[in-house]
């Protein structure tokens, strides 16, 4: 199927080149889309272990729970795959 350009109000057809160079682009966006939900899942777990991390300050100590989860976040990013809908941990 042709793909156009919208040229001052005109569509107008893509150039093999273009054909050919738009091809490239979306397989690598395709092939990086594990890349791209890893590091969504990466920001997240940063964004939740920063929420705990007073858990860890000098005068206080963490509980059995409190580790397990901190252990289970920094984890979970090496357990994923694309097909796994794995929870996150729970947050005690």
């Amino acid at each position: 199927m042709p793909r156009y350009h919208n040229i001052n109000g005109e569509n107008v057809q893509f150039t093999d080149a273009e054909e050919t160079a738009r091809d490239v682009e979306e397989k690598d966006w395709a092939d990086s889309a594990f890349s791209r939900k890893i590091e969504e899942i990466r920001e997240k777990r940063d964004r939740l272990l920063t929420e705990t991390d007073w858990w860890g300050v000098s005068d206080n100590t963490m509980t059995n729970a409190q580790t397990a989860y901190r252990k289970a976040l920094r984890d979970y990013p090496a357990t994923y795959t694309a097909d796994n809908s794995a929870d996150w941990p729970t947050k005690p």
